[in-house]
């Protein structure tokens, strides 16, 4: 929202000298972001001149200027009057214009000096208001008009007869503050500031004269309007041009000047924040009415589209069918042109949600539509009609006539609030007195406090932000200043260190870095389609994902189940940008809802604490937020080199992660066959915890299925994994005790067993685990062979054995007892025979 200081300074009586930093430096305190302060100023001699003498001659080039002969007074040549070169012709002999003399700059850096062109010397310039920057005519010189030509003589100083100099404050204006989209807004801010008086605006003296009924008009949807004022006029006359100080003051709000009658309706928006729309009568058919489009039926705006409505748009319509998109655009079917002369001025107060999302639809964003979909005053609707008419009779020559109105808003409520809950979110003791005063300075009306201590609160017609006590708390620290809250940092208990869960992910990340993965952070957010990339099954659990009510991304409006999409779409992103060599891993929440506890839950309010069940019911339904590890490599895990050449990824490799990953909290990993989306069935394995009985499935681990590699766009042989964390830490030793680590020397023992082509080798190693017994420190699958000597469907399994006892040096036959009870098991369990 850009405000000129002139006009702000209309309605609120501003200190004398106050600058335009100075305002602005007390509305940023305030809580309004000012962006910049423009200053708008014409440096060196700008004068009014008139015309003397003018030529016309024509150029080899077919264009034709105009010599003139200029009276600017005391400036003057030495030989009388100065000489001009102009190539406008909108201008006759004792016009009184706008001189800039040599030495003036104007806006854009355009220095004036005396200089030759077309064969004479050209002593000044005489402006145009787009040269000065306070208009976007640049077909002719401006002419100063009757008003302010009266009194202004040749050689006086022209910028105050032009409102220079003059500041714009350049206000970013927040979603919730739609009032600062006005200078009334705006200027009730300011009158706070400085605690001065408020000219509201709004004040303006409604018609008596209603001697004949406006255009008829009906609301068809309540939920979409709930308040219409068509206001007639008659008599206009279309030829009647803006005066400056309307033109000017919507150039430098940032507006284009158009025409009389759709300047007035633009001024009064940027006035009072309320929109209008201004129909040629002439060109409406039956009565008005604000309804939603039907089915086919299109509309042809005011920018030249030629849209195909939705059932969900509102719009006003005649007998005729559409003739505005509701508090966006209107309609080219009666639109104003240069033969209007009966007019009908709308305002109507809009569901600022229906706007929001017709404006969205539609990819039509107006200065209209942004006023309503951030909230516009629904009482300003016949005050907004009755000052544009005004303007209408006064610059335009129009006959008001009169109005036609629905009103249909419901009656405004009221928060009852402890009046000391602004002291107490903000932690400052504020006085009642101060709590009732800044309330009422925002425009509510107060009654209390009571003998409790209440007050009953009725926020104004144009906050409808303000619906909850945190919201008018927020209003009491703003007006007072937020630099007046001390920033007091809170007792902070001693530390207790990291929880169990953290220490077990801190240690899993390390042993995954020092095994040369990288780590990443992805967004918790996930979509279908990312799902579907990963080939899981329709009724796969992990399609039952948490809805976000307000989602980043249409795309992704789920929370994730699984740490895979996002850390294949981080692979993706780096695979496309030429790093095809990956080993990265993510440590982070997954959610799954719980069954039986739909979302949301209702909100429980601000103004107390809330009650145990409330409590219960929000924990209730909060989803299961387990922490889990991700893996993915892709491409080489050896590069190539001098020494040879370097070695892809496999299945075997991101197990081995996994082990070592467990290995790091001292979890008992035991790795099994399996199948499971989206890993290749036959190189695919899960990983169970040993919890002494049944093993606990914590994830799954191995190569992606070639469908899903090529779905994603990733090298081929892909491999991942995942695991819960927190399933593999609760079978954890306790790791506040270290290792115990014996001094005495270790026993090698190799065996080389035999066994049937689906014996698979973690079931070999379970059964030599529990025959060695606890003497047996580590046991490591080191060579697979197969050979047609060893019989069809049969191949051996070469394991290393180490043997240690934790108080003694083992003897030969000792560490040989344990290798063969645990070969003995392993034939009795799976059939193995020892090679020899």
């Amino acid at each position: 929202m850009r405000v000129p200081l002139r006009w702000l300074r209309e309605y609120v009586d501003l200190p004398v000298g106050e600058t335009g930093r100075d305002v602005a430096a007390r509305l940023v305190r305030a809580g309004l972001e000012v962006e910049t302060v423009d200053e708008v100023d014409v440096p060196g001699p700008l004068v009014v001149g008139r015309v003397l003498d003018t030529a016309d001659e024509p150029q080899s080039n077919g264009k034709t200027i105009r010599w003139c002969q200029v009276d600017v007074g005391e400036h003057n040549a030495e030989g009388g009057a100065r000489g001009i070169v102009c190539g406008a012709h909108n201008f006759a002999t004792g016009d009184l214009v706008v001189v800039a003399l040599p030495g003036a700059v104007l806006p854009g850096g355009f220095a004036i000096s005396a200089r030759k062109t077309y064969g004479h010397v050209s002593d000044g310039m005489i402006c145009s208001l787009k040269e000065l920057d306070l208009g976007e005519d640049h077909s002719g010189i401006y002419v100063l008009p009757a008003d302010l030509a009266a009194g202004a003589e040749p050689g006086a100083d022209a910028k105050p007869l032009l409102g220079l100099p003059e500041s714009v404050l350049d206000i970013a204006v927040t979603p919730d503050r739609g009032y600062a989209l006005s200078v009334r807004g705006i200027a009730r801010e300011a009158a706070t500031a400085y605690d001065v008086p408020l000219r509201d605006p709004a004040n303006f003296p409604l018609p008596t004269d209603d001697s004949l009924p406006g255009h008829p008009v009906s609301i068809g949807d309540p939920t979409g309007a709930d308040r219409i004022v068509l206001r007639r006029v008659t008599g206009f006359d279309p030829a009647a041009s803006s005066p400056l100080w309307l033109s000017s003051r919507l150039h430098l709000a940032g507006m284009r000047p158009i025409s009389l009658a759709v300047d007035i309706t633009n001024y009064v928006m940027l006035e009072l924040g309320q929109p209008l729309h201004a129909f040629d009568e002439s060109r409406l058919s039956g009565p008005v009415v604000v309804r939603r489009a039907l089915a086919g039926e299109r509309l042809l705006t005011l920018d030249g589209a030629d849209r195909v409505l939705d059932p969900e748009d509102l719009l006003i319509a005649d007998s005729s069918g559409p003739i505005a998109l509701a508090g966006t655009m209107g309609g080219a079917s009666t639109e104003i042109s240069a033969a209007s002369t009966d007019l009908v001025i709308e305002a109507a107060h809009f569901d600022a949600v229906t706007v929001a999302r017709q404006s969205r639809r539609h990819k039509l964003s107006s200065e209209a539509s942004r006023r309503f979909e951030r909230g516009v005053d629904s009482s300003l609707q016949p005050v907004a009609s009755a000052r544009a008419c005004a303007l209408l009779v006064e610059l335009g020559g129009a006959t008001y006539v009169g109005a036609s109105e629905v009103d249909e808003r419901p009656a405004r409520s009221s928060l009852t609030i402890p009046v000391d809950h602004p002291g107490c979110v903000a932690g400052v003791d504020y006085s009642p007195d101060v709590v009732v005063r800044r309330l009422r300075d925002v425009g509510c009306e107060v009654a209390g406090p009571d003998v409790e201590g209440r007050i009953v609160v009725t926020p104004p017609s144009w906050r409808p932000d303000l619906t909850d006590p945190n919201d008018l708390a927020e209003e009491v620290v703003r007006l007072e200043g937020y630099d007046g809250v001390p920033s007091v940092l809170r007792p902070t208990p001693a530390g207790r260190g990291f929880g169990t869960t953290k220490r077990h992910g801190l240690l899993i990340s390390r042993a995954l870095a020092a095994a040369g993965l990288t780590e990443v952070r992805c967004y918790p957010f996930v979509g279908v389609a990312a799902l579907d990339a990963l080939g899981l099954p329709a009724d796969d659990a992990r399609r039952d994902m948490v809805r976000l009510a307000n989602p980043i991304s249409d795309e992704e409006p789920f929370l994730r189940t699984t740490l895979l999409p996002g850390l294949l779409a981080t692979a993706k992103r780096n695979v496309g940008r030429g790093f095809t060599d990956l080993a990265l891993f993510e440590h982070g929440r997954v959610f799954h809802p719980k069954p039986g506890h739909p979302l949301p839950v209702p909100r429980p309010g601000v103004d107390r604490r809330p009650t145990d069940e409330e409590l219960k019911a929000l924990d209730d339904a909060l989803p299961d937020q387990p922490f889990h590890v991700a893996v993915v490599m892709t491409g080489k895990l050896e590069s190539d080199g001098w020494w040879g050449p370097g070695r892809e990824a496999t299945w075997a490799d991101v197990i081995q992660v996994c082990r070592e990953a467990a290995a790091a909290i001292d979890a008992p990993l035991i790795v099994a066959q399996a199948q499971r989306a989206p890993w290749h069935p036959g190189r695919c394995a899960q990983l169970l915890v040993d919890t002494g009985a049944e093993p606990l499935h914590v994830g799954y681990a191995g190569e992606l299925h070639p469908r899903v590699v090529s779905e994603l766009g990733l090298p081929a042989r892909t491999v991942a994994a995942q695991i819960d964390l927190m399933t593999l830490a609760g079978f954890a030793e306790d790791l506040d005790v270290g290792p115990t680590i014996s001094g005495f020397p270790m026993a090698k023992e190799d065996v080389a067993l035999v066994v049937d082509e689906d014996v698979t080798a973690s079931a070999v190693e379970d059964a030599l685990r529990d025959g060695a017994g606890e003497l047996l420190e580590s046991l490591r699958l080191f060579d697979v062979y197969r050979d047609e000597r060893l019989g069809a469907g049969r191949k051996s399994l070469a394991y290393a054995l180490r043997f240690r006892a934790p108080n003694r040096t083992l003897t030969v036959e000792e560490a040989s007892a344990a290798r063969d009870a645990a070969v003995a098991e392993a034939a009795r369990r799976v059939g193995a025979v020892q090679r020899t």
